[in-house]
């Protein structure tokens, strides 16, 4: 589905940006306005030489004319490079501080934004779009240059000759006609070209991330056709756009020109009846060339800026996103406690969908263990996503200690809420520093302390360069229980007062299991602990098991218990099969 997009917003953005640049951006305008003042200089110049120096056989006129025109045209190369530099430190500026700023805003934002919105349309914001907007800005102080330059030639041009500067603008009214039908047309054609870059984007990004899935099952083919076909779109929407410029972009050039060959011929007329001086005719002429550039230039001015406010507006529909998780602006402090939980007649559904916790009730002792068990979609996850608040409640309330979690500090509540997810994610990074991310501030003591805790120790030890070994991207360079004890180090290192298992277990053997089993017996003394796990072994680490259907606990009780009582506890765990 193609986004909606407010290219004024796009607009206002940059101006928006543009403004907190004033300093450089200004220098590079005022050099702009030397830059056309040399520029103008210039063909007047050459127009004095020939009238007053060359016919009248003036020498020391013409060596001194000569000197003057050196000097402004060193004066116009040094203000055209100090102008350069300025505008392309305005333009990449303005892309850093969009990129920066993007970014930041990406990071607040809550996790139900993340599932509504593609990474490669995220990544192609923040390098494809950003790049346009810069590619424009760096062109504002040139194009402004010649704009002042363009004006300047006119007022000149009437001083020269009034009815031959009448003659030399009557195309541009059609010009203008002709600009804004092209700028109207070039809009939804270049949003579509934008779009697709970001849906491409989207196709790489899944095969890289998913590569070694595409070959297990042999399905490159089956990618190959799908990025053919976004590519294919690209090129579909690409060549309507050029479609236009090539429609258009020939009037740019044809109708100065056509301009000109009138002037040629009347100004050359008029100095034949002794109207006009050759030398003003060489300045006329000289200075109608400079009124037909910027308009020459004005089909590729349009198509940059159009794609550079298109490109704008789609990085404005991120920014003004606003987290559905907000920070409470009067947090209260967390008070002194194990991590007693309360959920208190709980409703959540993703995205207004579905609930799948409904009037969900349950009180988990500080310090004790509780294992959550049911079968796939139940709500086991999202208890575990609830608990940190990364998604709110659609009704009813989450207390830990006593607290609701809507209350305290976003900041704080994540620090004392420890995480183990099934799917691991390491940073390509060490092995101490994916570890220490779980709290920056940790000794390497106090890191290889949470190894141990985990299991991970003697692995890392074995390694050539220990701790700081450098993991591949996500960790792949590791084994699936290397990660998975690593990531159990690092929510151990935060000290958390809850800690939360979802499926922690799940990609290690069962020798490894035992050994991450006594771990975990370790770690979660004195710590408020939720497991969720289909592993008899794990469930086993649990003080109580509550059994979850349609969102809400159906039965609980000990594992020993449920297996005893529960038919439908046996038959999610399968133990009716293995009895049987």
């Amino acid at each position: 589905m193609t986004e909606l997009l407010d290219v004024r917003a796009g607009a206002f953005l940059i101006l928006r940006e543009l403004r907190r640049q004033l300093r450089y951006l200004g220098a590079a305008l005022i050099l702009g306005v030397i830059w056309s003042c040399a520029r103008l200089a210039l063909p007047v110049l050459a127009g004095v030489t020939i009238d007053e120096a060359i016919r009248k056989d003036r020498v020391d006129l013409l060596l001194a004319l000569c000197a003057v025109i050196i000097v402004i045209a060193i004066g116009q190369g040094l203000a055209a490079a100090a102008r350069r530099f300025c505008a392309m430190r305005t333009a990449h500026r303005v892309e850093a501080d969009l990129r920066t700023a993007l970014y930041n805003h990406v990071n607040r934002l809550s996790f139900d934004y993340y599932d509504r919105t593609s990474t490669g349309q995220l990544m192609s914001r923040g390098s494809t779009d950003l790049h346009e907007v810069q590619a424009f800005v760096m062109v504002i102080p040139i194009n402004t240059a010649f704009l002042l330059m363009a004006v300047g030639s006119f007022v000149i041009l009437l001083q020269v000759h009034l009815l031959l500067a009448l003659l030399a603008m009557a195309a541009y009214p059609l010009v203008t006609l002709i600009t804004i039908r092209f700028f109207n047309k070039l809009s939804p054609a270049t949003a579509e070209v934008q779009q697709g870059l970001g849906d491409l984007t989207s196709v790489v990004e899944e095969n890289i991330a998913g590569a070694r899935l595409v070959r297990a099952f042999g399905r490159e083919r089956q990618q190959e056709d799908r990025l053919r076909g976004v590519a294919d779109k690209i090129y579909d929407d690409s060549m309507e756009v050029a479609r236009l410029r090539t429609l258009y972009t020939p009037l740019f050039y044809l109708l100065p020109a056509i301009g000109q060959l009138v002037i040629l011929g009347f100004g050359g007329w008029l100095v034949l009846e002794g109207d006009v001086t050759t030398g003003q005719f060489v300045s006329f002429f000289y200075l109608l060339n400079m009124l037909v550039w910027p308009v020459q230039g004005l089909g590729e001015l349009v198509a940059s800026g159009q794609r550079a406010f298109t490109s704008a507006a789609r990085v404005w529909n991120v920014l003004k996103e606003e987290p559905t998780v907000a920070q409470n602006p009067d947090p209260v402090e967390l008070p002194d406690g194990e991590g007693a939980i309360s959920f208190r007649d709980v409703r959540f559904s993703y995205n207004g969908s579905g609930a799948i916790l409904d009037n969900l009730s349950f009180d988990v002792p500080s310090g004790t263990a509780v294992a959550l068990v049911g079968s796939t979609g139940c709500g086991k996850s999202t208890i575990g996503r609830l608990l940190p608040r990364f998604y709110d409640v659609d009704r009813g309330d989450i207390l830990i200690d006593g607290v609701s979690v809507k209350e305290m500090d976003l900041h704080e509540l994540r620090r004392n809420v420890g995480l183990v997810f099934e799917d691991t994610f390491l940073f390509s990074d060490t092995i101490r520093n994916n570890i220490a991310y779980g709290r920056l501030s940790a000794s390497n003591e106090e890191i290889e302390e949470a190894a141990r805790l985990a299991q991970a120790s003697e692995f890392i030890e074995k390694m050539s360069e220990g701790y700081d070994t450098v993991v591949g991207e996500q960790g792949f360079s590791l084994s699936g229980g290397q990660r998975q004890r690593i990531a159990i180090a690092r929510a151990v290192l935060m000290q958390p007062r809850v800690l939360i298992l979802d499926d922690a277990t799940s990609s290690v053997d069962a020798a490894m299991e035992e050994e991450i089993r006594n771990a975990l017996e370790r770690v979660m003394v004195g710590r408020t602990t939720i497991i969720i796990s289909h592993r008899l072994s794990t469930i086993a680490l649990a003080d109580q098991v509550m059994l979850l259907e349609h969102g809400r606990i159906a039965e609980s009780g000990t594992h020993q218990e449920l297996t005893r009582t529960s038919a439908r506890y046996r038959e999610v765990l399968g133990l009716e099969a293995v009895s049987a």
